[in-house]
């Protein structure tokens, strides 16, 4: 009898031996947890897809708390480049891109390409009081953009451990998963390290935290300044 019970005792594994210990925690608190630690960090590399506003984004992005650099590609093949420096946003992409904002969305032509090009490659100042700053900033704003991914809608529960990059993680979800996912790290900080949101609005994953990294401005050369408006008439 004794020696069952040792052998018993000696085939128990401790699913959390090892881990920062939030695994242990209610649904609920593993949330709050990873939240705070997304709200207290430095810097994140933010890599995946973003449906927002009936438009589908992939994100390559480095967030600071002042500031972002990356990568922003539409579903339609469209790509753009954003740097942000305080309150400052610029926008880089190339001819294609620029004829296409003048064309509203439709396909240029070869002369509405050649008419952008003076804009290729070039940083375009995006103006405070243009439409369009408030959306471009919201890709490059750490705190703006964790805020809108980390929302996660209905009743909370642990679902299955997992891993991110080769980390253990903990599943927070919503709404049975349907109200959104969080994988949180089980390795030091609780970092959230992947995202699925709620209805299919794209997933993200998370890496580099407190990671620094450098912004540099463009060469003055390099900048273009429309002043007020840059999309759509500048009249």
């Amino acid at each position: 009898m004794g020696l069952t019970v040792v052998l018993a005792a000696c085939g128990t594994v401790d699913p959390d031996a090892g881990t920062n210990g939030v695994g242990k925690l209610s649904a609920s608190k593993i949330e709050k947890k990873a939240r705070t630690a997304a709200e207290g960090a430095r810097s994140v590399k933010l890599s995946g897809t973003v449906v927002s506003k009936g438009g589908t984004y992939h994100l390559n992005m480095r967030l600071r708390k002042d500031g972002a650099t990356g990568k922003v590609a539409s579903k339609g093949g469209s790509a753009f480049w954003l740097l942000r420096i305080g309150k400052e946003l610029f926008l880089k992409a190339d001819a294609d891109f620029w004829a296409r904002q003048e064309k509203g969305g439709k396909q240029p032509s070869k002369s509405d390409v050649q008419a952008a090009g003076k804009l290729d490659g070039k940083y375009v100042k995006v103006p405070a009081g243009d439409p369009a700053y408030r959306q471009l900033s919201g890709f490059a704003d750490m705190r703006v953009l964790l805020e809108g991914l980390l929302v996660m809608n209905g009743k909370r529960e642990t679902a299955d451990r997992g891993e991110v990059g080769g980390v253990k993680t903990v599943r927070v979800q919503g709404g049975g998963g349907s109200g959104g996912i969080v994988d949180v790290s089980l390795l030091g900080t609780p970092y959230p390290l992947r995202i699925q949101r709620a209805g299919g609005a794209g997933t993200i994953e998370l890496d580099d935290w407190n990671k620094e990294f450098d912004l540099q401005r463009p060469a003055k050369q390099q900048v273009v300044d429309y002043g007020k408006k840059i999309f759509g008439d500048k009249g």
